[in-house]
């Protein structure tokens, strides 16, 4: 019962999907030739696929990474208040409250 309301299910979402096939060939095989599709952990046949590669990013890289990134944020933040400053845009007033 769910295979017969899965083959319904893609039959009803490739239907419409507008890929042409071209010279003779069925609009199935266009399909699988243009989308294949490959499901969570097992093949169509039942067997289970193999982990997929996993790229591991260490501290080394991390920290490669974030580093230049937050010392160029910091560099801009740090010419943008003194332009600030420099223009009476923003200043900070020197409140001294000895009461």
């Amino acid at each position: 019962m769910a295979s017969a309301i899965l083959r319904l299910s893609r039959h009803f979402a490739t239907k419409n999907t507008g890929i042409m096939s071209r010279g003779s060939g069925s609009t199935a095989s266009a399909v699988c030739r243009a989308a294949p599709r490959r499901t969570a952990v097992s093949t169509a046949s039942g067997a289970i696929l193999p982990k997929p590669d996993k790229t591991s990013f260490g501290l080394i890289r991390m920290t490669i990474v974030v580093v230049p990134f937050l010392y160029v944020g910091t560099l801009i933040s740090k010419n943008f208040a003194a332009l600030l400053e420099e223009h009476d845009i923003f200043v900070p007033e020197d409140d001294d409250d000895d009461d």
